[in-house]
């Protein structure tokens, strides 16, 4: 008895698949080439959102520069060592993301706005600032920047109109002065604390604005956006612009050693991190999933030629073997559709639609006494010789078709 020959299987190998793979491998290649020098070639002019010097949709040159035509002096400051020596009389403080300042260097701001006689404006200041910057202000839950209108009497706001404001929604303790203006479900986005550190009514004042939106180049022209900034940020002859910086040396000086990690999270989103933890999830299942499978099935060329006849008993043994008389009858009854359905005009896609089907069967045979719906559509056989038996009628029916 001869042997089969070796190597018959159709697997493909490492060859046969880096052909088949290396045209994608080399579009991703250059995809990933092509955006490393782009990112490359863009990132000397790149600035972060809020940056006076930056000309991107989320950057403030806009603002800037209208602040400078109306003769205010804009002093970017990115060190808390340069904010504060910037910070004097007459000057007004703009600090873009105080959340992000440790807490010894927001009680070092805190100190130079208390010794200010000017104005402080902090962007989307939250629970992690606001018990230092802010003395009796909590925040509440953000909400979407969406229009608002003013509802207050602080000038500023009533000159300006409606503006795009949302983020942080602030609650000053009860008895506080403030203007609370542009509300969101009852709580303002927009907080005015007048004289809030030296208490000797010298001028001093805090502003704390729940979202950046309003100093955004793609929004400035919006609405009346540039009205409130240019009268929130001009108010004072010179104006700090502070963007808090992960290379100012404050920010580490009294952080512990195994603290990096904690710095680093708080610099990410909140939404980022959950959808993080959603995509690992999601990848655990997926690989739970695919973990239960033994492999793509791997075909094999056989050493002898087998008849159809006999595949068929073989795959009908298997049906019987398993008692899946449901399995059969469907085989069957799917088979003597797609056969009839081209004798009866019905389009192959619609073979298997008992309203295209079975009007057309009968048209076709108007006065056969088999029931045309129950053989080609109906329940799975009961028993072996149910089974058998409609095998018979469908033969039946498809010849009556083919000699009709």
């Amino acid at each position: 008895m001869s042997r089969p020959a070796a190597g018959t299987s159709t697997a493909p190998t490492a060859r046969q698949v880096w052909t088949r793979v290396r045209g994608a491998v080399l579009v991703v290649a250059l995809v990933l080439i092509g955006g490393l020098v782009l990112a490359t070639v863009r990132s000397t002019d790149a600035h972060a959102a809020l940056d006076p010097r930056s000309a991107d949709p989320h950057g403030s040159l806009a603002v800037a520069e209208l602040l400078r035509d109306r003769g205010v002096t804009v002093t970017l400051a990115t060190t808390l060592d340069e904010a504060t020596a910037a910070t004097d009389t007459g000057t007004t403080l703009l600090v873009t993301t105080p959340d992000l300042l440790t807490d010894s260097q927001q009680s070092t701001l805190h100190r130079a706005m208390e010794n200010s006689t000017g104005r402080t404006v902090l962007i989307g200041a939250g629970r992690a600032s606001l018990s230092t910057l802010a003395p009796g202000v909590t925040s509440a839950p953000s909400v979407p920047v969406r229009e608002r209108t003013p509802d207050c009497a602080l000038p500023a706001a009533t000159r300006a109109g409606s503006v795009d404001l949302g983020g942080e929604r602030y609650e000053p303790s009860p008895g506080t002065t403030t203007s609370v203006c542009y509300l969101a479900d009852g709580l303002p986005t927009l907080l005015h604390l007048p004289d809030t550190h030296s208490g000797r009514g010298t001028g001093t004042d805090t502003v704390l604005l729940g979202s950046p939106d309003i100093l955004y180049n793609s929004r400035l022209d919006q609405r009346g956006n540039a009205s409130l900034a240019l009268q929130l940020l001009g108010s004072q002859p010179h104006l700090v612009w502070y963007l808090p910086s992960l290379s100012d040396a404050s920010a580490t000086a009294d952080a512990p050693a195994d603290d990096t990690t904690g710095n680093f999270l708080a610099l990410i989103p909140s939404g980022w991190l959950w959808g993080a933890l959603q995509l690992a999830l999601a990848a655990l299942l997926a690989a739970l999933w695919r973990g239960r499978r033994l492999g793509p099935l791997v075909t094999e060329r056989l050493p002898v030629a087998l008849r159809a006849s006999e595949a068929t008993e073989g795959r009908a043994r298997l049906y019987r073997k398993a008692n899946a008389r449901d399995r059969a009858a469907t085989v069957l009854r799917t088979a003597t559709r797609s056969r009839i359905a081209p004798l009866l005009g019905v389009p192959l896609q619609d073979a298997h639609s008992p309203d295209r089907l079975l009007p057309a069967l009968s048209a076709r045979l108007p006065g056969t006494t088999a029931d045309p719906r129950n053989l080609l559509f109906g329940p799975a056989p009961a028993d072996d010789a149910t089974l058998i038996r409609l095998a018979d009628q469908l033969d039946a029916l498809e010849r009556e078709v083919r000699t009709s």
